[in-house]
């Protein structure tokens, strides 16, 4: 079952707050995201009933593994596409905002086609 792009999101900046080391609770989310802390907690519920993420008893949100390998499947893409972009001469704003589109529906046979022709440029570079 495909996950809807919001949780692949909420997932996604998870991985980018924790890689701070600091620990994450849901208003560090909200303000990230510029979300509503209302918003970010029935995501964090629901994130949390489906097993992808653990709520400590402090209230520090924590990826499971299932949470992590989602959250950094789409931190991938969003690098990778988005650095491809940029090459092509995309203005930075533009890239990170397509990049994030397209991040979410593009098959799994055309990230790998992209991410080789780009590991092939740089490699020729």
């Amino acid at each position: 079952m495909k996950m809807h792009e919001s949780a692949e999101n909420y997932l996604e900046m998870i991985l980018m707050l924790s890689q701070s080391g600091n620990p994450i609770r849901a208003i560090d989310i909200a303000n990230a995201l510029d979300y509503t802390k209302p918003s970010v907690s029935v995501a964090m519920k629901k994130l949390r009933l489906e097993g992808h993420i653990v709520v400590d008893a402090g209230g520090y949100i924590l990826l499971t593994e299932s949470g992590r390998e989602i959250a950094q499947k789409m931190y991938d893409r969003h690098t990778l596409i988005s650095s491809w972009l940029m090459a092509l001469g995309v203005d930075r704003a533009t890239a990170l905002h397509d990049a994030c589109k397209m991040e979410h529906d593009m098959s799994e046979q055309s990230f790998a086609a992209i991410k080789r022709h780009v590991e092939e440029w740089l490699r020729d570079k």
